[in-house]
């Protein structure tokens, strides 16, 4: 009787060890979830800003571990800029210039929607200010709308926003 139940304990103990084995190998290569370069890339309407931040060099810096809350202009914002202006963005001379646009829609750290009304401005990560206003149920970044909020990331978060903001 011993024998039996020491086999039996001896049984479910490697079919439990077998399964935990199993488990956990299973969850060890995935993928965490999507960082911020990540999730803009998987939307189509922010193509542009993608291939700016390609440009720009800023890929590795937006897919660290941040947390960064990056206002992001859709390829419709980028399209209201003077003819010109994104392709001249884009060339590898003002590489520097797009560094500054880009990095004036980044804040470090995590600001949730509920957290921005509060706020009338924040530091980017190029240094500048920009200037948060509410107004009409609405919130402004600059001369921005923010059109959509919260969009969540593995290392921070993205609201959408309708016109690209410049430094001053």
């Amino acid at each position: 009787m011993i024998k039996s139940l020491n086999k039996f304990v001896l049984a479910v103990f490697t079919v439990a060890l077998f399964a935990s084995t199993a488990v956990f190998a299973g969850s060890y290569g995935k993928k965490k979830s999507n960082d911020i370069v990540d999730v803009a890339a998987g939307n189509e309407s922010f193509s542009t800003l993608v291939a700016a931040v390609k440009a720009a060099g800023l890929v590795d810096t937006l897919k660290s571990d941040g947390p960064f809350t990056v206002f992001a202009p859709t390829n419709e914002a980028f399209a209201k800029l003077p003819e010109g202006t994104v392709e001249n963005l884009l060339k590898p001379e003002n590489k520097d210039k797009l560094v500054a646009v880009l990095t004036y829609h980044v804040v470090p750290g995590k600001v949730l929607a509920k957290d921005v009304v509060g706020l009338s401005q924040a530091k980017t990560a190029q240094g500048s200010e920009v200037k948060i206003s509410t107004a009409g149920g609405g919130v402004k970044v600059d001369n921005a709308n923010v059109v959509a909020t919260d969009i969540a990331a593995s290392n921070g978060v993205i609201h959408v926003i309708d016109s690209v903001i410049l430094p001053k």
